[in-house]
């Protein structure tokens, strides 16, 4: 039996997806035990996705999900996203980290409104956000102030991808020192967003990266998925990022 899989849809079941190469997955066998528990979870969380997706809509409010592994460079993302938007469009945070609030410290006193939700004290500390804290971190916010809610997921290659949270489109980061082979080793994330924004581009001389294979391989999974390519760090291609943003809220 496959991996439970979520589709962008929202529809769910376990199946196998075809093979990008050699691997062998006989040892994973949960049977159908185990599609009835997460079933059950994710019918919970959706219900609950539902509710936030409700509110969000009331309050005319955009919600980006951004997700990634741990290290891509959300936060500095966000950081240059909201300085280059400052003074123009109405920005809130949700912050999700399983300890600290670093990254949330790093985003206060740039013009958003920020929310920090940690995960530690489930199971060692929960590496996603489900819709229920995302519920929590609402009362943080103003959100009849606000244009754009990004949720700055939790760390994660897998996890973030399978929980809805009410969002109203799912983008990633993506490094380019995570190798080209990513889109096939981790297909769910990839799989499931409206927007790669591949980051660390700056150093791609400094790197034996193959850009080329990396888009092929995305284009596998995800046919056709928008790429922009950034460098959080000099601020090429924020611009491109920005205007995708406002082109989800009707904001100019």
């Amino acid at each position: 039996m496959g991996r439970f899989h979520r589709h962008p849809d929202g529809s769910e079941h376990a199946h196998e997806h075809p093979s990008h190469g050699v691997g062998d997955h006989s040892g994973y066998d949960s049977g159908p035990l185990r599609v009835e528990i997460l079933e059950q979870i994710l019918g919970e969380n959706d219900s609950v996705a539902q509710a936030n997706a409700d509110i969000f809509n009331r309050s005319g409010v955009c919600v980006i999900n951004l997700m990634s592994s741990p290290g891509a460079g959300k936060t500095m993302l966000l950081e240059r996203t909201l300085r280059e938007l400052d003074g123009t469009t109405r920005i809130g945070i949700i912050e999700g980290d399983i300890e600290t609030s670093l990254d949330a410290d790093r985003l206060t006193g740039l013009g958003a409104q920020v929310s920090l939700v940690n995960t530690g004290n489930g199971f060692g500390g929960e590496c996603h956000l489900d819709a229920t804290m995302v519920r929590s971190s609402l009362r943080a916010l103003d959100l009849g102030a606000l244009d754009i809610v990004i949720i700055e997921n939790v760390g994660n290659l897998v996890c973030p991808a399978e929980f809805l949270v009410g969002e109203h489109a799912r983008a990633m980061v993506y490094a380019v020192t995570e190798g080209e082979e990513k889109p096939l080793k981790y297909p769910v994330m990839f799989r499931a967003v409206d927007v790669v924004v591949v980051n660390k581009i700056d150093l791609l001389e400094h790197l034996d990266f193959d850009l080329g294979l990396f888009l092929a391989n995305l284009d596998l999974v995800n046919h056709g998925v928008r790429t922009i390519l950034v460098s959080a760090r000099t601020g090429e291609g924020i611009d491109e990022w920005c205007s995708w943003l406002l082109s989800r809220t009707g904001v100019s």
